[in-house]
């Protein structure tokens, strides 16, 4: 219950004014209830006539226990009641009063439970909008050791486990213990005798729903990893379903995700079998403990002293039959909670992830790009002990464009990751007009990027909102300006609704090359004076290689680029051309250069012209 009250404090702080309305509301239903329940007995004694006796008011202040005047003044109004009206006319104006109070009592019920619903839809958005917010902060090296589908079945499956197990226990574990002091104090009023054998038995109870939930978090745990696997499988299907069908695999990949799939059956199953058997088992100890009470409350009252009466009894009994629907709730919460603190656990590896790039406390100013790009001995590893990037030493001024070729796995996608800090270098620094570059704020740096990726990477939303993304207030002018140099505009004014067009789940609507125009589009009107160009033309035919390679020009010719290619032809007139190889560069100078060089660049191009 440690971790439980903990997930309140962190999440239900905004929220305190539901937490104390539950609490009033749930105490007034407690009260009616044990009003309207103090009514049957003196239904009980004008049906069966048991009560003889004369009742006088009796006035406050005669040193006669309190217990003892309410009690007989009570039957004193009762009585006058009936004498005036008659037993008749008494049972209905009573049985009018026991309506009234019950239907205050289900209404303080309802509104009880009815306020609790902000906050708990409060919570799980806050929780929701906390994980999404964290996966965005968190670095790229963070998703490259996680599978897209876990992360998803962390946002959608565990929180809404939190929801259900945690969350909406919340609302019982306000509610049953308010109803449960209310009823043991109206029990200990009675006959603290009958009340301290009674709770000599609640142990019991206890004790037998905690041999239940003991081992439910541990294989709740379980559940929600078969669940994610589930999900990761699903989202590799979706995502690889041309090449499933390409090499005929369907039954391969129906044979993997049924094993899954019975995995997380046989995990759910253990936990849904101990949850069910929760109920039964409550039930089972409840009757065992009315039945020892009943045995016990008899004996007292066939005696020849009975502390209390047959009516009073009979309101006694109905009392503790109430207490035992809350005891049962507050079971049940202790076997839900585990569930959702498993999930908790699980949400909890993303919000505790840490963020390796960190900024300094005080940041430098940055007032845009004056001067140039250093690398300075940089060296980086995404393992320890496993060196990517080896000693790179290299100056990109502004204006100009550098090339990076060579072949795949040589660390060319590696080095731009580090100049907007994707990345951290783990020797050596990079520098931006002689500051290095970790001195500066990240949304700062990264506002003087653009890129241009060999997948263009969109969104299921229309063409003017994509190209106008990240830019704040782009106007339609603006937007049509930019896919004019990009060569969109034609393409996009046939389209039946021009940019209000929506180009579908990645741009699925759209050709490769369409995809790739509409993205240089929001570099240009992104205007940034450095852009990384990661072998933008390489998957495109040749027609749109031609027409993207035009919007790049137009793109380049007035900012800083730095270009990965595998196409030397695209970076022929490059200003420096840098040739990695395993790490490292092993040559650079420009095209005609290496070509007299006649080592790893001369053998590519030669390749390329073959």
């Amino acid at each position: 219950m440690k971790a439980f009250w903990k997930i309140l404090k962190r999440f239900a702080a905004p929220y305190k004014r539901y937490l104390g309305g539950s609490i009033i509301l749930n105490l007034l239903s407690a009260v009616f209830n044990i009003f309207s329940f103090a009514l049957l007995i003196p239904i009980l004694n004008i049906l069966f006539k048991l009560d003889t006796n004369v009742y006088e008011f009796m006035p406050w202040g005669t040193g006669i226990p309190s217990k003892e005047v309410i009690m007989n003044n009570f039957y004193y109004y009762v009585s006058q009641l009936v004498d005036k009206v008659g037993g008749s006319n008494a049972l209905l104006i009573l049985g009018l009063i026991f309506g009234g109070m019950t239907l205050l009592k289900t209404s303080c019920y309802f509104a009880s439970s009815a306020v609790m619903i902000p906050l708990r839809t409060g919570i799980v958005r806050d929780i929701r909008t906390m994980v999404y917010n964290k996966l965005l902060s968190l670095p790229m090296g963070f998703f490259s050791k996680q599978k897209k589908g876990d992360i998803i079945a962390r946002m959608s499956g565990d929180v809404t486990e939190i929801e259900v197990s945690i969350v909406s226990s919340l609302d019982m574990l306000i509610k049953n213990p308010i109803l449960i002091v209310c009823y043991f104090g109206a029990l200990i009023y009675l006959s603290w005798e009958l009340t301290l054998f009674t709770i000599s038995v609640v142990p019991l109870m206890a004790w037998g729903m905690g041999a239940i939930g003991k081992k439910l978090k541990r294989q709740s745990l379980e559940a929600q990893d078969k669940w994610s696997e589930t999900m990761a499988q699903l989202d590799e299907t979706l995502g690889g379903l041309r090449v499933i069908k390409a090499f005929i695999a369907e039954d391969k990949m129906k044979e993997r995700f049924t094993v899954t799939a019975n995995e997380y059956r046989k995990a759910s199953g253990k936990v849904a079998t101990r949850q069910a058997s929760a109920h039964p088992v409550s039930e089972f100890l409840g009757s065992i403990m009315i039945m020892i009470v009943l045995w016990f409350g008899g004996t007292l009252i066939l005696s020849d002293k009975a502390p209390i009466d047959a009516p009073a009894f009979i309101f006694y009994m109905t009392i503790l039959y109430s207490v035992l629907a809350p005891l049962k709730e507050f079971s049940k919460a202790s076997y839900n909670i585990p569930k959702g603190l498993a999930s908790m656990e699980r949400v909890d590896k993303i919000m505790n992830a840490e963020n390796d790039i960190r900024e300094i406390a005080e940041p430098v100013t940055l007032n845009g790009f004056n001067d140039k790009i250093q690398f300075k001995g940089v060296s980086f590893s995404y393992e320890e002990g496993k060196e990517v990037l080896t000693d790179i030493d290299l100056t990109i001024p502004r204006g100009k464009t550098v090339a990076l070729v060579g072949q795949s796995g040589s660390g060319k996608s590696t080095l731009v990751d580090l100049i907007p800090r994707y990345y951290d270098v783990c020797d050596g620094a990079i520098t931006l007009d002689g500051t290095d570059i970790r001195n500066f704020r990240v949304k700062d740096l990264r506002s003087l990027i653009g890129n241009v990726n060999q997948e263009a990477i969109l969104f299921n939303d229309t063409i003017f909102n994509n190209i106008a993304f990240g830019v704040e207030g782009a106007t339609m002018e603006q937007v049509i300006a930019a896919a004019k140099i990009a060569n969109a505009h034609d393409f996009i004014m046939e389209k039946e609704d021009g940019y209000q067009t929506n180009i579908g789940d990645r741009g699925s609507k759209l050709s490769g090359g369409q995809r790739q125009r509409i993205s240089i589009a929001r570099a240009i009107l992104k205007n940034p004076p450095i852009l990384i160009l990661d072998e933008a033309t390489s998957a495109l035919d040749t027609e749109s290689e031609k027409l993207v390679q035009e919007a790049l020009d137009r793109l380049t010719s007035s900012r800083t680029t730095i270009a990965i290619a595998h196409r030397l032809s695209t970076i022929r007139n490059a200003d420096e051309i840098c040739v990695m190889h395993e790490g490292r560069i092993v040559e650079r100078g420009r095209h005609e250069e290496l070509l007299a060089l006649d080592g790893y660049y001369k053998k590519l191009n030669d390749m390329q012209a073959l």
